[in-house]
């Protein structure tokens, strides 16, 4: 169905009409003006992002329901990296005619299954016409006592540095996803011009052949690369561990979701604290598929891990006192300690050499 045929209304009615409030926060949903939230004893934490077709998502490769609760996802994280609890979402989305009604309708099961994992009432949002391609706006509110937020500035010296499950992968998700699409179009284009060539010669059973020929044109074979491409296409926000920290009694002094990659996170956190760093090399944690897939397009698999970006794991800082509550965590692993600003910001290698961090990661403007 042609969106024009409902209007604004009638898509945002049929997209929303099973919402129902699961938050006592959440007063008064879809449906006026504005939503009414309620936090009389919190404090509120609201978080905005902008998704753009052709530069943060190529749908090519990324489903509209992996595009959802990917959408959603990111900003989901974004309060938890807080220390916050995601309570309401609003979507915004601005179209071009090439969307149906039911492609609206698979992308915000996405934000649904998002929003159902983490207890997120949708809320709100927006929806207009787009000249070029799809664009997505989500913003997220959580809350947090006032003693429960975590900054970027907290970190102190002798601070143990900390991040939740490996780094890389996504990284790598994303370029295998690159490589193929480029094989695939190299083929397809070449096809298309020995098809061309073929029928100004008149040669119509050439013409059948390589028509055949395109129908078949191999998907790429992903085996064996599954957890990359899961990575890549299926961003979860890590809430688990802000749980594991509460349960275990861990306030960090500073906290950073990984969304440009860790360098680049990791010199936010150290000039907004105004302190140094030291990480380890061989302290970050690194799937195998990651280094396997480093290894087979001659990169280098610890750059991948520094600099990859949209992992979405937590990069958080607590006291040295902490160290045994940390050793006991699954998923989460000591990498490094905070210094005097003095001493900077650095990677110390495997054989014991050090090199200063730079900030190499995604960066849309660049």
């Amino acid at each position: 169905m042609e969106i024009a045929a409902l209007g604004e209304f009638g898509l945002i009615d049929r997209l929303t009409q099973d919402l129902k409030p699961r938050n006592t926060s959440t007063l008064y949903g879809v449906g006026d003006d504005c939503a009414v939230l309620s936090y009389p004893d919190k404090r509120v934490l609201v978080t905005t992002d902008m998704l753009m077709e052709g530069v943060h998502f190529d749908l090519t490769y990324i489903d509209l329901q992996h595009l959802g609760y990917k959408s959603a996802m990111v900003n989901i994280s974004d309060i938890f990296a807080m220390n916050g609890t995601p309570r309401q979402l609003t979507v915004s989305l601005a179209l071009s005619k090439r969307f149906t009604v039911e492609d609206m309708e698979t992308f915000y099961n996405g934000v649904k299954l998002a929003c159902d994992k983490w207890n997120v009432d949708i809320v709100g949002g927006d929806t207009t016409s787009s000249f070029t391609g799809l664009a997505i706006s989500i913003t997220c509110i959580g809350e947090a006592s006032a003693d429960e937020i975590v900054y970027r500035n907290g970190a102190r010296n002798t601070d143990l540095i900390c991040v939740s499950g490996d780094l890389g992968a996504a990284y790598m998700g994303l370029q295998l996803l690159e490589r193929e699409k480029s094989v695939y179009y190299s083929q397809f284009d070449d096809l298309q011009k020995k098809i061309a060539k073929a029928t100004a010669a008149g040669d119509h059973q050439a013409v059948a052949i390589l028509k055949s020929q395109m129908s078949d044109l191999s998907q790429p074979d992903f085996s064996g690369k599954e957890y990359l491409l899961q990575r890549q296409l299926q961003t979860e926000a890590r809430g688990d561990i802000i749980e594991k920290l509460r349960a275990a009694g861990i306030k960090p002094t500073a906290m950073m979701d990984i969304s440009d990659g860790l360098s680049s996170e990791l010199m936010h956190i150290c000039k907004q604290s105004h302190v140094g760093c030291r990480i380890y090399e061989n302290r970050l944690p690194i799937d195998y598929q990651t280094a396997v897939m480093a290894e087979e397009m001659e990169m280098n698999v610890t750059t991948c891990a520094l600099n990859g970006g949209e992992d979405y794991e937590l990069l958080f800082t607590v006291p040295i006192g902490d160290h045994d509550k940390i050793e006991a965590l699954d998923d989460v692993h000591l990498i490094g300690h905070i210094t005097d600003e003095k001493y900077g910001l650095l990677l110390v290698t495997r054989d014991s050499q050090e090199f200063e961090l730079k900030a190499q990661g995604w960066n849309p403007l660049k």
